[in-house]
């Protein structure tokens, strides 16, 4: 026997009303009739949060809200496609940044975990989603934040978990986006040493300095270190915070290529709650 309790959306009320507004419009926009839904708008926002903020399976909400599974992952879906149609591309972002008067923004990768499947990748015997560095299959997202309080501004879409963070930054075309971004010389474009081989120390894109093998650092390139890494430290708080407030990141479990969508459309449900996109 199933006991009933009380639970509460972890959102405030502006964010659980703009994703109703959203649904609505959608539906207007498409045409649907009145009563040939088996969810209504509120209703339907209602499981789309459950599933990204808490990670709730697919099974509770449907014994939850009375549906089928197809209801379930339709309602789902339509609500993570259109929210991710509403994430900000990078320039957008940049030009917001620009507007806020950040001289910086700092870049960083995270990949989300996926039991999906395994699929063959272009190197004999290593699957195309497995991560050596989370050892499990994932995808690779890069992320740009702010500098002031690490608060994410852009998110990629997604890339095989066997793919390092330059490669992946790479395929999402982003590295020209943030040259033209650095153009003025007045911003910067802040890295790990993961990125080395599209930036320089000294440069608008700026990683720290390597140490050479069997060598040591001098005290100009270790203070350089030491300054780089204070101010990239907070952009770590824009990968917490995206991982610790939607549950379905620590863990997707439908198709990997569609894992960009996933945490774009978290993306925008974070802006919504924290009522800001710089």
């Amino acid at each position: 026997m199933s006991i009933p309790y009380v639970s509460y959306l972890p959102v405030s009320d502006h964010t659980f009303w703009s994703l109703v507004r959203l649904l609505a419009a959608e539906r207007a926009r498409i045409g649907t009739r009145n009563g040939t839904r088996k969810l209504g708008c509120a209703e339907q926002a209602t499981v789309v949060i459950r599933w990204f903020c808490d990670g709730t399976k697919v099974r509770r909400l449907c014994e939850d809200h009375g549906i089928s599974r197809s209801v379930c992952y339709r309602a789902i879906h339509e609500g993570r496609v259109l929210l991710a149609w509403q994430a900000p591309d990078l320039r957008n972002a940049l030009i917001a940044a620009k507007m806020a008067g950040y001289d910086h923004v700092i870049v960083d990768g995270t990949l989300v975990e996926t039991d999906r499947l395994s699929m063959p990748g272009p190197t004999k015997g290593v699957d195309l989603w497995w991560s050596k560095k989370a050892h499990n299959h994932a995808g690779n997202i890069q992320v740009v934040t702010a500098p002031d309080d690490g608060f994410p501004l852009w998110v990629s879409d997604v890339r095989p978990g066997r793919e390092h963070d330059l490669t992946a930054l790479r395929a999402s075309g982003a590295i020209g986006v943030l040259q033209e971004w650095t153009g003025d010389e007045f911003h910067r474009v802040l890295f790990d040493l993961g990125y080395e081989g599209c930036a320089t120390q000294e440069g608008p894109l700026a990683i720290p300095f390597k140490k050479p093998k069997g060598g040591t650092l001098t005290d100009e390139q270790t203070g350089h270190n030491r300054i780089n890494n204070a101010l990239r430290a907070v952009g770590e708080r824009g990968n917490a915070l995206l991982k610790g407030t939607f549950g379905v990141l620590r863990n997707v479990t439908i198709d990997p290529w569609q894992i960009g969508s996933v945490v774009k459309a978290c993306l925008v449900l974070l802006h919504m709650e924290h009522q800001r996109t710089t």
